[in-house]
């Protein structure tokens, strides 16, 4: 018995200090201003979201735009380095022709 009573008169203690903090902080409306508090939080979260959400598109615009500026440099860079490149000549198969009409390997005649 005398434990039960201990709880409850903590408890009721513990009740009155809540009562007196609580009207202490928000006066007599303590029920309203709690209520408009929280309806505060609520949209303060919501707006945040919005604004988490907002940044995240945002930023992943940018990073496409970026890729596919990229990508149209290189594909431009690519294009330029093939005109500057001098076209290579075909390498032939067959026997390699002289241009000196085979004078070379024959002496000359003298006189």
């Amino acid at each position: 018995m005398a434990r039960d009573y201990d709880s409850q008169l903590l408890e009721s203690v513990a009740v009155r200090r809540r009562r007196l903090r609580d009207a202490l902080l928000f006066g007599t409306q303590r029920v309203r201003r709690t209520a408009d508090e929280r309806l505060g939080k609520v949209f303060a979260g919501i707006a945040i979201a919005a604004v988490l959400c907002a940044g995240c598109v945002g930023w992943s615009f940018l990073q496409h735009t970026m890729d596919k500026q990229k990508a149209e440099q290189d594909k431009q860079q690519r294009q330029q380095q093939q005109y500057e490149r001098p076209a290579e000549p075909r390498k032939t198969t067959g026997p390699e022709e002289d241009t000196d009409n085979g004078t070379a390997d024959k002496p000359e005649k003298s006189g």
